[in-house]
C-alpha cells in the first residue's frame, strides 16, 4: 500500500493555536457513507470479510473517512497519552459539602440526601402538576409514610414490563429480567420498612442495569447472543455490590446495542429498543434500554456504560439525565471489558437530583490495592501533571497500583444551597454548537441565554480546532482495543451468531494496526492540552448534546441491524471529548422539536468537576422542569389502585 499512501496533515504545536472566537482554524467535517440495511449491509459484510476485496474496501472506507488524512499519517510532535488520568487539583468549587471518603455507600446516599431540596409535596399525584417522574425521593417518602410498599412497586413494574413487551410495538426494555428476583428483593425491602430500618433512601427503589455490566445471577451479554458464554457472571460490578448495599430492587438487564457497536440501540437479536416519546423511533445508543426504562417511568434511575457518549445520547434522545463523570471516578471492576481508556459507567436518571444520589452511592476507590492491568505511560501521567508548562515526556511503560490515589477529596453539590453558585463561564464554540438541525440549534441557544440572563453567568467564544481529528482518533481508539478485548473469542465463534451490522463493525476495528494506535494517542494528548487551554478561559464547555433528535426505525434494520454514518456522525457529534479525554459530562433536558421528540444541551466540565457540573445543570433543570411533557409510553409505578 505504499504506493497509495495518503499525505497526511502537519498539526501545528498547541501553544501555536489561536483558541479565541476570532480565530483562523477551520472547522471540518469529513465526508460520510450512505446508509446500509437489510441485503445491501449483508453484501458489504460479505465483501469486508473476504481477504482480498475485503483489504481494498477498508482502506478505501478509512480513506473516504479521512482516517489516513487525519491520524494515521499525521505529522504530531506530542508524545502518546495511553490513558486519560487527572491529576488532583483543587478546583476551589462553590457551595460542596466535604465528604469523608471512607463512608459507606448507604452513608454517602444519606449525606447526598442531606444536599439536595426537600420537597413540600404531599400528593403523589401526576394530575395535580405538570408532568415529571417519580424520584427517588417520591419512592422513599412514600414507603415510608406507607402509602404503598415497595412489594406492591414490584407488581407494578412486572405487570408494566409484561404490558411493554405486547405487540404491536414491543419496546424491547429488556434482555433479562427476573420476576421472581424482583419480588423477593422487594418483599425484604418492604419488611425493612415495616420495621422501621430501611438502609437507606434507595432502599425499594427500582434501578436497571445495562447488560454491560455484571449483575448476578443475570448472564452478561452486551447485546450478543454469545459473549456470556465465553465470559459467565460470577458476581456483581463493584457499582452494582455499592447499590445493591443500599437496598435498591435490582430489577434487571437492559436492552442495548449489540458490543455498543453503535448508536442507533437497534438490536437484531433482542429487538429494537424503542423510545417512549415516539416508538416508531430509535433510543440512542449503546445504553439504549437505560435510558428508555427511565424516560417510561419504569425506574427513576439505571446504569449505563458511556464510550462514546453511550450514555449520553440516547437520555438525551428519550428527555432524561445523562451523567458522565471524571474518567477513574466509578470503578470498572465488573464491566465487559470491551474498551479500558475511553469507558466508564455512567448514569440516566429522571432528574439530576436522582443522579447525584446514585453518584453519591457508587462513585469512590475500590477498596482494594491490586495493581490495575492497565498498562499506563509515564507520558501519561507527566502530560497531566505538567500539561500547562508543554514539558518533555518520558516514554517508559509502568504498572500503576491502585494505591496511587488519582482521585480528589471527596466533595457533594449543595444543591438546596440558597446562595446560587457565581460567575460561571460557559465556553461555546459557535461553527461547532451551531453544526445541528435548526430546531436543536435555536432550543439550545435560547436554554443557554435563558441560563446565564437568570444567573448572570457568561458565555466566552472559544474555538476547538480538530474536533473531527478527535472524533477520528477516539474511533481509532476505541475500535483497536474493542477489536484486542473480543480477539481471543473470534476464532471460536460463529459469525452466524453476531448481527450484520457488528459484523461489519468488527472487520472495520480489526484493520487499525499499531502505528494508527499510537498516532490517535498523540491527538488524545494534544487534545488534552488545548482542552486544558481552554478551561483557563472557562468553567464549562456547553453544546447540544446531539446534532438531531431520534430518527425512524426502518423494517429493514430489523434483522440485519444498520450503518448509518450520516445519522451516526450526527448523534455522536458532541460527545468524544467526554470519553477520549476523561472528562465528567451531564445532559439536561431543555425542549423539544415540532415532532415532540426530546432535545438535550449538554455541559463539559474539567476533570474533578462534578460538584459544579451538578450545580449547572441542576439549575437549568430548574428553569426547563415546568415545560417537560409525558411520553406517549408511560407507567405510573405509584398508582395506588
Amino acid at each position: 500500500m505504499g504506493l497509495l499512501r495518503d499525505a497526511g496533515v502537519v498539526y501545528k504545536p498547541v501553544e501555536q493555536i489561536d483558541l479565541g472566537p476570532c480565530s483562523n482554524e477551520s472547522y471540518f467535517k469529513a465526508d460520510k457513507a450512505p446508509r446500509m440495511a437489510g441485503f445491501l449491509l449483508k453484501i458489504f459484510a460479505w465483501f469486508l470479510e473476504s481477504r482480498i476485496i475485503g483489504a481494498l474496501l477498508l482502506y478505501i472506507v478509512k480513506k473516504n473517512n479521512q482516517v489516513h488524512k487525519l491520524v494515521s499519517n499525521a505529522t504530531l510532535e506530542e508524545p502518546p497519552m495511553f490513558v486519560p488520568l487527572h491529576p488532583i487539583t483543587d478546583l476551589n468549587q462553590q457551595e460542596v459539602k466535604q465528604i469523608d471518603s471512607d463512608a459507606s455507600p448507604p452513608e454517602r446516599v444519606q449525606q447526598a440526601i442531606k444536599c439536595v431540596p426537600v420537597t413540600s409535596d404531599k400528593s403523589l399525584d401526576l394530575k395535580s402538576s405538570c408532568f415529571r417522574r417519580w424520584t427517588i425521593a417520591d419512592y422513599s417518602r412514600a414507603y415510608s409514610t406507607g402509602e404503598i410498599t415497595p412489594l406492591r412497586v414490584a407488581e407494578h413494574f412486572i405487570d408494566a414490563v409484561r404490558e411493554s413487551c405486547s405487540p404491536p410495538l414491543p419496546m424491547s426494555f429488556f434482555i433479562n429480567s427476573d420476576a421472581e428476583d424482583i419480588l423477593r428483593q422487594a418483599t425484604e425491602s418492604t419488611l425493612r420498612y415495616e420495621r422501621g430500618n430501611p438502609i437507606s433512601a434507595l432502599d425499594g427503589v427500582l434501578i436497571a442495569i445495562k447488560d454491560e455490566i455484571d449483575c448476578y445471577p443475570y448472564p452478561t451479554t452486551g447485546g450478543t447472543k454469545w459473549l456470556h458464554k465465553f465470559r459467565p457472571c460470577t458476581g456483581d460490578a463493584c457499582c452494582v455490590m455499592r447499590l445493591r448495599s443500599c437496598g435498591v430492587i435490582l430489577v434487571g438487564k437492559t436492552n442495548m446495542h449489540e458490543l455498543g457497536a453503535g448508536v442507533s440501540g437497534i438490536n437484531p437479536h433482542y429487538g429494537p429498543i424503542r423510545n417512549p416519546y415516539d416508538p416508531k423511533k430509535i433510543c440512542g445508543g449503546s445504553s439504549s434500554g437505560s435510558a428508555a426504562v427511565v424516560s417510561s417511568g419504569l425506574c427513576p434511575v439505571a446504569l449505563g456504560v458511556d464510550s462514546g457518549g453511550s450514555v449520553r445520547m440516547p437520555a438525551s434522545l428519550c428527555g432524561v439525565f445523562g451523567f458522565k463523570p471524571t474518567f477513574g471516578c466509578i470503578p470498572h471492576s465488573g464491566v465487559l471489558p470491551l474498551n479500558w481508556t475511553v469507558g466508564t459507567v455512567g448514569i440516566l436518571a429522571a432528574t439530576l437530583d436522582d443522579a447525584f444520589i446514585v453518584y453519591a452511592a457508587i462513585s469512590g476507590d475500590l477498596p482494594s490495592h491490586k495493581p490495575t492491568t492497565l498498562p499506563v505511560s509515564t507520558s501519561s501521567i507527566r502530560s497531566v501533571k505538567t500539561m500547562q508548562d508543554h514539558q518533555p515526556f518520558k516514554r517508559k511503560l509502568i504498572m500503576v497500583p491502585n494505591r496511587v490515589r488519582i482521585h480528589p477529596k471527596v466533595q457533594f453539590p449543595l444543591l438546596n444551597s440558597t446562595k446560587p453558585i457565581s460567575n460561571i463561564r460557559f465556553a461555546k464554540y459557535g461553527e461547532w454548537f451551531n453544526d445541528c438541525s435548526d430546531e436543536i440549534r435555536i432550543c439550545c441557544s435560547n436554554a443557554l441565554n435563558l441560563l446565564c440572563d437568570h444567573y448572570k453567568w457568561k458565555t466566552v467564544g472559544v474555538t476547538i480546532p480538530d474536533i473531527e481529528s478527535m472524533l477520528l482518533a477516539h474511533y481509532v481508539t476505541i475500535s483497536s482495543e474493542c477489536s484486542t478485548s473480543l480477539s481471543s473469542h473470534m476464532e471460536k465463534l460463529d459469525f452466524a451468531e453476531i448481527g450484520w451490522d457488528v459484523r461489519v463493525a468488527l472487520r472495520v476495528c480489526g484493520a487499525f494496526h499499531g502505528k494508527e494506535y499510537i498516532q490517535a494517542q498523540k491527538m488524545r494528548n494534544r487534545q488534552m492540552q488545548i482542552h486544558n487551554n481552554i478551561f483557563a478561559m472557562a468553567d464549562v464547555i456547553v453544546a447540544p448534546t446531539t446534532g438531531r433528535t431520534a430518527y425512524s426505525i426502518v423494517d429493514d434494520a430489523l434483522k440485519t441491524g444498520e450503518v448509518d454514518c450520516i445519522n451516526g456522525a450526527a448523534l455522536i457529534r458532541y460527545q468524544i471529548a467526554g470519553n477520549f479525554l476523561g472528562l465528567p459530562a451531564v445532559t439536561v433536558p431543555v425542549g423539544y422539536d415540532k415532532a415532540g421528540l426530546p432535545i438535550g444541551l449538554q455541559f463539559i466540565g474539567k476533570p474533578w468537576s462534578e460538584p459544579t457540573l451538578m450545580h449547572v445543570a441542576y439549575a437549568m433543570q430548574a428553569l426547563c422542569i415546568s415545560e417537560y411533557r409525558k411520553p406517549k409510553v408511560f407507567y405510573d409505578l405509584l398508582h395506588k389502585s
